[in-house]
């Protein structure tokens, strides 16, 4: 049986409601854009405190949390399918609050390793939990949206760890040696208030939580349908409920019964998640995460001092903002598709431009200019996008695992992204590396527009019945 899409019109649409329980669960994403990207900016100092003088010891500073993200995107699969996506928001949110100030008041570099890795679970368990309770409580016209308010959010954390880092650090002489920034405020105390700061957005994050709903589709898998259909009725009233909850029973009534094996999917559930893989794949591999990560080596190259460096990386975030603000409007008005093929040209041909500015020794303001081009592509495309698409394209029966695999590939192609950067860099140049994520890029426009399929305006059971068929 296939039945017509629910719909839900705007006086029946609970928005206020629909807003704050959305909007709670993308806190996750602040906490995941602060803590991802204050690192950047604590980067100068705390690797002076530690002396991190080698390219393994800089390189595994700066990757270590990946590996705590990859763990947390395994470990959200089963906690969001045993226990639902509200508790794996809860645990990601009592591990931001712990990690972030243990992080920063670490003693020894080892320590500092090892909360760093625990910061990163929180991430991994946030990324892939919050778009995905997002879009399973969200009706189909606003989906796109919603979901990207997560990504909005953690544009936001993004910026907010760039602002505190700014205004935190004392600035320091562009030709201060080493020794001078260890000795320094910035080196001894400085960094630590940068990562404790996300202490506070944590325990909001954590207690807002106790006040959303299960996941309606999560709800009727476990046999709650009366739970689910009081959380549908209060987002659209009666009439909504009754249809949506007989689409998503429609839905499982197809699914295959008993335990299956990733080996015995069917067709359509692997083909959703090789989409799922390498999109994730590319939001990373197309390099704009260096900008972020390595924002300081980057710029010192095109010839900016420290305190310029911390400005510069708030002009990132900013511009940052305001791409993923215009893919907000647009991601359900144009679709997924174009976004993705506008955003792989643009970073593609700005990182083309990039390693020509870097070959022929242009400093200062074109780099600065074209890497904010790049990151404004990305910010309108990749960024929001695959987080959407991730976060729709499978089958009830298997989002949990399917999203928690599909982010986990993200975290692992991010760690390569970001442990490879410093040897990359220092045997191609700056300029090569840009090569290769335009290549990538190119690579990606091309997958995109063969095997990526529209999902715009069509509930998560359609898009199940498209891949299907």
């Amino acid at each position: 049986m296939t039945l017509a899409a629910p719909s839900i019109s705007p006086a029946n649409c609970n928005l206020r409601y629909l807003l704050t329980i959305s909007g709670i669960a993308a806190l996750g994403g602040l906490l995941f854009g602060y803590d991802w990207v204050v690192i950047g900016g604590a980067k100068p100092f705390f690797e002076r405190y530690f002396q991190l003088t080698s390219e393994g010891l800089v390189g595994w500073a700066n990757s270590c949390a990946l590996l705590g993200c990859l763990l947390g995107s395994i470990v959200s699969g089963p906690v969001s399918e045993g226990f639902g996506r509200k508790a794996g928001l809860l645990i990601s949110a009592f591990l931001f609050s712990v990690s972030s100030v243990l992080t920063g008041w670490s003693l020894a570099f080892g320590w500092f390793v090892v909360w760093r890795i625990l910061g990163g679970v929180a991430i991994g368990m946030a990324s892939g939990i919050a778009p995905m309770y997002i879009a399973e409580i969200s009706p189909a016209a606003w989906r796109g949206r919603l979901v990207a308010l997560n990504q909005l959010m953690i544009v936001i954390g993004i910026l907010a760890a760039q602002i505190v880092n700014w205004l935190i650090a004392e600035k320091i002489p562009d030709n201060a040696t080493a020794e001078t920034i260890r000795l320094s405020w910035n080196g001894q105390y400085g960094w630590r208030w940068m990562f404790t700061a996300v202490a506070a957005p944590a325990v909001v994050f954590f207690f807002s939580v106790l006040l959303v709903p299960e996941s309606p589709r999560w709800l009727v898998r476990r046999g709650r349908r009366r739970q689910a259909a009081g959380t549908l009725a209060r987002i659209g009233g009666d009439g909504y409920a009754k249809s949506e909850l007989a689409e998503i029973e429609d839905s499982i009534s197809l699914e295959p019964g008993g335990r299956i094996r990733l080996a015995s999917w069917p067709g359509h559930w692997r083909k959703a998640l090789g989409i799922g893989i390498a999109l994730a794949a590319l939001s990373q591999w197309s390099g704009i995460n260096i900008f972020f990560n390595y924002a300081e080596e980057i710029y010192r190259n095109a010839g900016y001092g420290v305190s310029a460096v911390l400005f510069n990386i708030i002009a990132t975030g900013t511009v940052n903002l305001m791409f993923t603000l215009v893919a907000m409007a647009a991601i359900d008005r144009f679709g997924r598709r174009i976004l993705l093929l506008y955003g792989c040209a643009g970073i593609c041909l700005s990182h083309i431009l990039l390693a020509l500015a870097y070959t022929f020794g242009l400093k200062g303001l074109p780099v600065l200019t074209l890497t904010l081009c790049a990151i404004g592509f990305y910010a309108m495309s990749l960024a929001p996008v695959t987080w959407v698409l991730i976060s729709e394209i499978f089958p009830n029966r298997i989002r949990g695992s399917a999203v928690s695999i599909s982010v986990a590939a993200l975290w692992i192609a991010c760690f390569i992204l970001t442990f490879t950067f410093p040897a990359i860099n220092r045997q191609a140049g700056t300029a090569g590396a840009c090569w290769l994520y335009a290549s990538i890029c190119f690579l990606g426009f091309v997958f995109v527009f063969l095997r990526v399929p529209e999902t715009r305006g069509k509930t998560l059971e359609q898009i199940e019945r498209d891949l299907a068929s």
